[in-house]
């Protein structure tokens, strides 16, 4: 019987010449080309070829050199970022101070970190106070060391008697505190009216129904603010403002203005109206579209209300 495979992968002699002479040329060809590159290889280049060459061996050095440059600049940038957004412990300016009426910007400058005077204004805004110098050694992170340098420009006004109160003060509906007294002393007549945001806590406590503990509130308010551009703000600290108003006029261009083109987050987020995530959006809108002319293009985040912006456009500028 015959085997149809066999005949299949049978080749006769010419046939098997014919193969042995194609594998011969695929062998060839695919030798030639090892061989021609060798050649070029060993043949020498020419000026121009050279040239050329160099010119591309400059410009791939040029194309790493341009790639490191910009990836110096931008660990560089990452790095300045990283430590602008730092608190920088500043350099101390002693001086006498109250501590129950100065703001953060003066304990800051008696060289307390900005997270040290936030804690004691959060205290104040609780209701705290520091009875006597010694209380003021029991804020949280004050080391003894700090203590001991500032103890003696301590100055706490004494407080004054309870009598003769007239009821200023509306505390919130949860709270049982009576009200802020004022003290028994010469007071101006009626119809005279000073500028809210230049007067002191001696003047203030001339005006009839504010004594002490008002005059510091009101104060201690106006420096957290940076100013006042409305009587009704005085509601934010439980005082009945419309009793007030006649008293008082606004100097708005005594208010105490943050630059939205340099202030970083920390120094945005110490105002009473913006908060981390407000202050972070001026600073991420800045570095990412430059310098910033207005509020307006945050009235589509989400971070903001129209009342904020309203508010906080009192306390900034863009220059």
């Amino acid at each position: 019987m015959r085997n149809p495979f066999r005949e299949f992968i049978y080749f006769s002699r010419a046939e098997r010449r014919g193969v042995v002479v194609l594998i011969a040329g695929i062998v060839l060809v695919f030798l030639s080309g090892h061989v021609y590159s060798y050649w070029r290889e060993r043949q020498p280049l020419s000026e121009e070829e050279m040239e050329r060459q160099a010119a591309a061996i400059a410009e791939y050095k040029s194309f790493l050199a341009s790639l490191q440059e910009k990836e110096a600049e931008e660990k560089e940038r990452d790095h300045r970022f990283r430590h602008s957004s730092k608190e920088q412990p500043p350099a101390a300016v002693l001086a006498p101070f109250d501590p129950n009426t100065a703001d953060s910007a003066a304990f800051c400058r008696l060289g307390l970190p900005g997270w040290m005077a936030r804690n004691i204004l959060r205290y104040r805004d609780k209701g705290g106070k520091f009875r006597q110098a010694e209380d003021f050694k029991k804020i949280y992170g004050m080391t003894k060391e700090q203590f001991q340098i500032l103890l003696p420009y301590i100055r706490i006004a004494p407080e004054e008697s309870e009598e003769a109160s007239v009821r200023l003060y509306n505390p919130p509906a949860n709270s049982d505190s009576a009200a802020l007294l004022q003290t028994v002393q010469e007071k101006y007549p009626e119809g005279t009216v000073i500028d809210l945001n230049r007067v002191d806590t001696t003047e203030l406590k001339r005006i009839p129904g504010i004594g002490s503990s008002i005059a510091r509130l009101i104060v201690g308010q106006r420096q957290r603010l940076g100013g006042f551009y409305s009587i009704t703000q005085l509601e934010e600290v439980h005082l009945d403002a419309a009793r007030l108003q006649p008293w008082f006029s606004i100097d708005t261009t005594a208010i105490r203005l943050l630059n939205l083109n340099r202030a970083g987050i920390e120094q945005l987020r110490a105002h009473p109206y913006i908060n981390f995530y407000q202050a972070k959006a001026f600073v991420e809108y800045r570095k990412k579209r430059g310098k910033l002319h207005s509020l307006k293009p945050f009235i589509l985040y989400e971070e903001f209300t129209e009342t904020d912006l309203e508010r906080i456009g009192h306390y900034v500028c863009f220059e």
